[in-house]
């Protein structure tokens, strides 16, 4: 939109006739040409949504862990269930989601 507030205000004030529309003519075709390549290029990028996108991120534990308690993911707070155990402020990753309840293990190891 810059692009043609400018060559409008250029083939209004400082451009002659014939070079001037050539110009607005253009700068719009900039602008729509744009618009297709963004749009085309933001189409391809997957969607990353559904539980599967929780697993292996690291949670902090807020409530302890014995085998029931809760975590903070991202500033939320979501029920975990982690067999090993954990205490308060332990960091864990997630293995799985049941429902809404994260199945999760210490760092580097897997349920």
């Amino acid at each position: 939109m810059v692009a043609i507030a400018g060559a409008v205000l250029l083939a209004v004030y400082v451009i002659r006739a014939p070079w001037g529309i050539a110009l607005v003519a253009a700068a719009i075709a900039w602008e729509l040409a744009e618009k297709a390549f963004w749009f085309t290029t933001t189409m391809r990028i997957p969607h990353a949504v559904g539980p599967e996108t929780l697993v292996g991120r690291t949670v902090e534990v807020v409530a302890p862990c014995r085998p029931y308690g809760a975590v903070r993911l991202s500033s939320e707070r979501w029920n975990a269930r982690c067999r090993e155990g954990a205490d308060v402020g332990d960091t864990l990753v997630v293995d799985s989601v049941q429902r809404l309840m994260l199945i999760v293990s210490p760092a580097g190891r897997a349920n």
